[in-house]
């Protein structure tokens, strides 16, 4: 009988289980956006790091990154996900990624973060410091987008630097 009884209800924990390890989607980034945003009001840390980041391609003599408002409008949506989830990381990249080719006919994508540098110059000289960050900045790369946030409530600073090759 206590078998049965086991038997009978195994289901019912499987069920359960399944249902209580589900992901809640209002946490985690939607996959692929189906409308490109066109516009983007940058702040001047933004614009400043793109200057940086394109005067410095073009010190070593790469071409210019040519600036996508989508791009940084994704990049945004990325600092946005680690200011409300308390992180730093890149998480959720692939659908980044897969967006970016979707939508934009990128061949490729490069991502560089950073966090609480005081400058748009201090985030460049950390991610030339990096062999992985300094390869997308001297990537083939065609276009790029970026977002500088910094949280209201501990005034910490996040940015996220996109690249797109088409």
């Amino acid at each position: 009988m206590r078998t049965t009884l086991l038997r009978s209800l195994l289901p019912l924990a499987m069920v359960f289980t399944m249902i209580s390890c589900s992901t809640d989607e209002s946490t985690q980034p939607s996959g692929t956006d189906t409308a490109i945003v066109e516009t983007y009001d940058y702040n001047p840390a933004e614009l400043k790091l793109m200057t940086l980041i394109n005067d410095y391609r073009e010190s070593v003599g790469l071409t210019r990154l040519e600036k996508i408002n989508y791009i940084s409008y994704k990049s945004s949506e990325h600092n946005t996900y680690m200011m409300e989830n308390n992180v730093v990381n890149h998480d959720y990249f692939q659908q980044r990624s897969q967006d970016l080719i979707n939508l934009l006919g990128a061949e490729r994508v490069g991502e560089n973060i950073a966090y609480n540098y005081g400058s748009p110059e201090g985030a460049l000289h950390a991610w030339l410091n990096s062999p992985d960050h300094k390869a997308n900045i001297e990537g083939d790369y065609t276009n790029f987008g970026v977002s500088i946030a910094t949280d209201p409530d501990t005034g910490k600073t996040y940015y996220t630097n996109m690249f797109i090759k088409k």
